[in-house]
């Protein structure tokens, strides 16, 4: 978008609604997508769509929200490193969700996959308090069907031609943000 937004998705919906989502670009200092800044793009669009003749009855300007998607390969290559549901178009192992972390592998040296979906390993217990932490082992070459050994970590390899939708799992901290400020004044570690 020419305001400086990255506009994430649109949407006509029934009654004549165009839904529009925008976010942050990638390494913009402004973390989230406030009010005002979807007030700034509802004007401009609510000025464009009237110039161009767009027909629409009611205009929604929002962010993603936390569970945003994943449409392109420039998201992805966004949010590797992040917990990510992706849902594939055809069954894997008689499932088509998968959710775990996303990372970016070698095109060239695994073929056509160029991403990888980390499981969590189902075996080994999470600590109390963090869920979704539980500890995993890389195995030296981590594949869909790894895993078969003890430690080992399971893994989903996959292209985007294969993903049907994509989502960033939602997370929310509320503690972190109670016990930041001490901490950081403190230079403790409160776990250790």
């Amino acid at each position: 978008m020419g305001m400086g937004y990255e506009l994430v998705d649109v949407e006509k919906a029934a009654g004549g609604l165009l839904r529009v989502y925008i976010d942050q670009p990638a390494g913009a200092t402004a973390e989230f997508i406030t009010v005002d800044d979807c007030e700034k793009v509802t004007r401009q669009l609510q000025h464009v769509l009237e110039v161009e003749g767009g027909s629409y009855e009611r205009l929604e300007v929002s962010s993603p929200g936390l569970d945003r998607p994943l449409r392109k390969a420039a998201d992805y290559a966004r949010f590797a490193g992040e917990q990510v549901e992706i849902t594939l178009k055809e069954p894997f192992k008689g499932r088509k969700k998968y959710r775990g972390e996303l990372q970016a592998i070698d095109a060239a040296a695994e073929g056509q996959a160029a991403w990888r979906l980390v499981l969590p390993d189902p075996r080994a217990s999470a600590k109390p308090g963090k869920p979704g932490k539980a500890p995993v082992q890389k195995a030296n070459a981590p594949s869909a069907d790894a895993g078969t050994g003890a430690g080992a970590e399971q893994a989903l390899d996959f292209s985007l031609d294969e993903v049907r939708e994509a989502r960033l799992v939602p997370v929310v901290d509320f503690k972190g943000r109670r016990f930041a400020a001490p901490e950081q004044a403190a230079g403790a570690n409160p776990e250790g």
